[in-house]
């Protein structure tokens, strides 16, 4: 008797991987090619809609990292923090395909962008409320165990604590590295008007480049810094002694 391999879960597609995957649906959101002012049309969108679902995957995990928070659990909201700077360091790395989009290709495609910027995105968006759903998470559960920065960051790197500190670090230096590589793309296609224009979106996206998540964080470590002399306030004091000899 011959075995039916067809597809058992319902939807549409003519596989469950299709079905379960939903490669139809996926695969026609982006427009038709009779449609298209220019051929990268197709990398235009493919790129951008796939750092939306980046970014969902990373503020899903922002979201439950903080709910880990709240509950006590922070090596389990570490590890969620991990994989949403990874996925933003994905998002940041697949901006490499407009290396392939002239600036006089991006231009033909603007009358089809309408009014659209990546100032837009609910991806972005959903992550920044994220972010700061996270910072006031972590600004709870400091405040209820009378936990100090400074403190922290003079202690043991093993500390569960020091390890989630860091891991919201990392996340904020994705997120600025990508803001950086977007920056410089944005540039270099000159999808976003001139340096020092007034009013120019390329100013608006430079200031954003040292925008950061959790300032307190940064400022613990320059306030560290800060704390210890340079070179030049602590002279070698054999240099010192035979000064004054």
């Amino acid at each position: 008797m011959k075995r039916d391999h067809g597809p058992v879960l319902p939807g549409e597609g003519a596989t469950d991987y299709a079905r379960y995957m939903r490669t139809d649906t996926l695969l026609a959101l982006q427009r038709d090619p009779a449609d298209m002012v220019h051929r990268d049309e197709l990398l235009f969108q493919v790129v951008h809609q796939s750092a939306e679902l980046w970014f969902k995957l990373a503020v899903a995990e922002l979201t439950e990292a903080a709910a880990r928070i709240d509950d006590g659990e922070l090596a389990e909201a570490e590890l969620l923090l991990g994989r949403a700077a990874l996925a933003v360091r994905l998002v940041s790395d697949q901006l490499d395909m407009f290396r392939h989009l002239p600036p006089a290709t991006f231009q033909a495609l603007v009358p089809v962008l309408g009014n659209g910027s990546g100032a837009e995105s609910p991806g972005w968006k959903q992550a920044q409320a994220a972010s700061r759903r996270l910072d006031q998470a972590f600004a709870a559960y400091r405040a209820a165990h009378g936990i100090d920065l400074r403190r922290l960051y003079t202690g043991n790197p093993a500390d569960p604590v020091y390890r989630l500190a860091e891991a919201m670090v990392e996340w904020d230096e994705r997120v600025a590295l990508w803001r950086v590589r977007h920056y410089k793309i944005a540039i270099r296609i000159g999808s976003h008007g001139e340096i020092g224009t007034q009013g120019s979106p390329a100013n608006w996206l430079a200031k954003l480049i040292d925008h950061r998540f959790f300032p307190d964080l940064w400022r613990a470590r320059t306030g560290l810094t800060d704390a210890h002399p340079t070179a030049d306030e602590h002279p070698d004091p054999a240099v010192t002694a035979g000064a004054g000899a």
